[in-house]
C-alpha cells in the first residue's frame, strides 16, 4: 500500500512553493482587492465593500491580472518575504494560512475541488461589492464590512 501524500500547503513553507502552487493558494474571494482604510490611531485595517477598479464584482477575480500594477501602481503583490504582514489578510486567506502553517478551511478549492464554494459558501464579497468611483472617498467609513486581524 503506497504512502499517503500529504498536500503541498501542508509540507511545504511559502518559500518552497512552486510559482503554480503558489497561484493555487488563492481562493478568489476578492477580499485583498476590497479597498481598505487604516485607523490613524492603532493602524487598525478595515475592510470596505468598495472593490478595486480592476477587480470583477461577480467572479471576485481580477479583470486584468497580468498586467493590474501598471493600471493600479499601489495594488499590492503578495510575496515570501512579506509573510511576516500578512495580518491584513482576511483569516480565510490561503497565503495566510500557509505562512501560519495552519490548514486550509474545506470549502477551498484546493481541499474540496470546488472553485464557486468559495462565493456558495459566502466567504466572498460576490454580488455585495460596490465599484471604485461609485462612492466618494469621504463615504467610505459608510462602507465598512470588517477589521482584520
Amino acid at each position: 500500500m503506497a504512502a499517503k501524500v500529504e498536500p503541498f500547503w501542508k509540507r511545504k513553507n511559502l518559500a518552497e512553493l512552486d510559482s503554480a502552487e503558489w497561484e493555487s493558494l488563492c481562493d478568489g474571494c476578492g477580499l485583498c482587492c476590497l479597498q481598505k482604510l487604516e485607523d490613524e490611531d492603532d493602524g487598525s485595517v478595515y475592510y470596505t465593500r468598495i472593490a478595486c477598479k480592476l477587480l470583477d464584482l461577480k467572479s471576485c477575480r481580477c479583470s486584468d491580472y497580468p498586467n493590474r500594477r501598471a493600471s493600479v501602481p499601489d495594488c499590492v503583490q503578495l510575496t515570501v518575504s512579506d509573510a511576516a504582514q500578512f495580518k491584513w489578510l482576511p483569516p480565510t486567506c490561503g497565503y495566510r494560512l500557509v505562512a501560519e502553517r495552519k490548514d486550509l478551511p474545506l470549502w477551498h478549492h484546493l481541499v474540496c475541488g470546488d472553485v464557486d464554494a468559495v462565493h456558495t459558501e459566502g466567504i466572498s464579497q460576490s454580488g455585495r461589492m460596490i465599484a471604485e468611483g461609485t462612492v466618494a472617498d469621504e463615504d467610505w467609513e459608510d462602507h465598512l464590512i470588517f477589521r482584520a486581524g
